[in-house]
């Protein structure tokens, strides 16, 4: 088949399309002819040798794909040969064909094509468990999304906003704060001429948000803690802005908050099965529903996987970007 592997740590160009002989299926895996993979930001770590390859998993990058189940023991789950899924992988989604665990599989959404579907598992599992299980976002609750037009950014508003919160996001410019308005978000803050701290104030008559998805982490820390709502969450899930922060720990104690993150990768099997029942139940129908959609920037042919990582790392996207491995 063909892949694209990373043929040493590096700039995109490092990233060269190859030949590789089929996945080997281990125990609860299926084999996915794969339509298209998405790009996500932990495929840039990777690639800049920044974030380790599980045991076990593919080197080969990409942790979401969509296409044609064509082998592996499916037993009772319901799918069959030639069904069209997306699925959650530990790696390998930037090929012709990837190893999947069955229980990580979701049906390809009422509507959507496995183009759009496979934009959809590492954002979605990531979003439903920080900001839905960890976070615990309930009914009433306001979210705050940091980097509100990336590919998770774009997930969490729609999904929030369309089971009922308010959602306010943070980007880097007023086109692309608008871009994520029109997706659900009451309001988009261009983080680069206002203070987001005063912004969200504001606009909660000084109450602050209930949970805040942070991708930035560094000093937005102490910023965020100021602008929770008392019993407020913070969860982290990248370190865009850096790993170390200095809080005034007094807020935390006498408001009750709680700062928290996860990363996704490293879960088992079980853990991202649950994520995905909750998906199939609660979020999927409402594609249907028209309530969501996906978010496509831009798409480039498996070839061009170096082209599609100079622009994740510009930031000029709004949403995700593809790689088309078959033509739907």
């Amino acid at each position: 088949m063909r892949a694209i592997e990373i043929t040493k740590p590096g700039e995109p160009d490092v990233l060269q399309l190859c030949e590789r002989p089929l996945p080997v299926l281990k125990s609860g895996e299926v084999l996915i002819k794969v339509h298209a993979a998405g790009i996500n930001r932990p495929d840039v770590f990777q690639r800049l040798g920044k974030y380790p390859v599980p045991p076990g998993a593919s080197d080969l990058p990409g942790l979401e794909v969509a296409g044609e189940i064509v082998d592996g023991d499916l037993g009772d789950s319901g799918f069959a040969k030639g069904d069209l899924v997306c699925a959650l992988v530990q790696g390998g989604g930037y090929a012709e064909y990837c190893a999947a665990p069955l229980e990580q599989c979701l049906p390809v959404p009422e509507g959507l094509t496995p183009l759009e579907a496979a934009t959809l598992p590492e954002t979605y599992f990531t979003v439903w468990s920080n900001v839905f299980d960890r976070a615990r976002l309930s009914e009433g609750e306001s979210l705050l999304v940091q980097g509100g037009s990336s590919g998770i950014g774009v997930t969490a508003t729609q999904v929030a906003s369309a089971l009922g919160h308010r959602v306010f996001i943070t980007a880097g410019s007023e086109d692309k704060c608008r871009a994520v308005e029109a997706l659900g978000a009451e309001r988009g803050i261009n983080y680069r001429d206002e203070d987001f701290v005063a912004v969200v104030k504001e606009l909660t008559d000084g109450r602050g948000v209930d949970v805040i998805l942070d991708m930035v982490a560094g000093d937005y820390v102490a910023r965020e803690i100021d602008c929770l709502a008392d019993d407020g969450r913070l969860v982290v899930i990248a370190l865009l802005g850096g790993a170390q922060a200095n809080l005034d720990m007094n807020h935390v104690l006498r408001r009750r908050l709680t700062i928290t993150g996860s990363t996704l990768r490293p879960r088992p099997v079980a853990f991202k099965a649950a994520i995905a029942r909750q998906l199939r139940e609660q979020v999927w129908p409402l594609f249907a529903q028209k309530k969501i959609k996906p978010v496509i920037h831009h798409v480039f042919p498996l070839a061009e996987a170096a082209a599609a990582h100079t622009m994740m790392e510009s930031s000029a996207h709004v949403g995700k970007i593809v790689l088309q491995v078959l033509a739907d």
